[in-house]
């Protein structure tokens, strides 16, 4: 052989050795701008998880905390309301039907006592506060996942080669940073009369 076809051999296999390279890199490039892309769906699908538990655990533990407030205000109210009978009764009748009334009244109580140890609407509250401020937390930790997928996303198609491979595959940086609106600085209020 001669040496011209040996460098023209040479030449064509460096091209080859080029170009496989070169595939290579933009194939691996765009596969992990692929994954980066769905990470960032999936941290937003996060969020959109955590808003929906929010609305609907807290209707529901408010209005579980306040029935059982109101079971145990109902069941207090008499027994202050047949104990002051008692206290205001004058003749041996009117004690011992007011004391009838006070047993009456002592009866829910201690069935609830029996199933319940503790009166515990002080513990639902304290459960809904909890409830709340985990679930508060949860979608923080999303928005800031989903902020970080973000970064991660733009950092990786604006690095060279990368930037290359991201403008022929299409793939543009994501600017739907999550921001606080407006209205967060005002913390928001749970009403216990609806």
């Amino acid at each position: 052989m001669s040496k011209g076809l040996w460098v023209v051999l040479g030449v064509v296999g460096l091209i080859v050795v080029v170009a496989l390279f070169v595939g290579g890199s933009y194939v691996g490039a765009r596969n992990t701008m692929v994954q980066k892309s769905a990470d960032v769906d999936a941290a937003f699908s996060n969020i959109d998880v955590d808003l929906q538990r929010r609305a609907d655990l807290i209707p529901n533990l408010v209005a579980s905390v306040k029935g059982y407030a109101n079971v145990e205000e109902t069941i207090l109210t008499a027994i202050a309301n047949a104990r002051a009978g008692l206290m205001t009764a004058r003749t041996p009748d009117e004690k011992l039907a007011a004391n009838d009334r006070l047993n009456v009244a002592l009866l829910p109580l201690m069935r609830m006592q029996e199933n319940y140890p503790q009166l515990k609407s002080n513990d639902q509250f304290m459960r809904l506060e909890d409830e709340l401020a985990g679930t508060e937390n949860r979608i923080a930790v999303s928005r800031l996942r989903y902020n970080a997928a973000i970064k991660d996303y733009n950092v990786f198609i604006q690095q060279f080669p990368n930037s290359v491979w991201a403008g022929i595959a299409g793939f543009h940086a994501k600017t739907e940073y999550y921001s606080a609106d407006a209205g967060s600085k005002t913390a928001p209020k749970v009403d216990f009369t609806k």
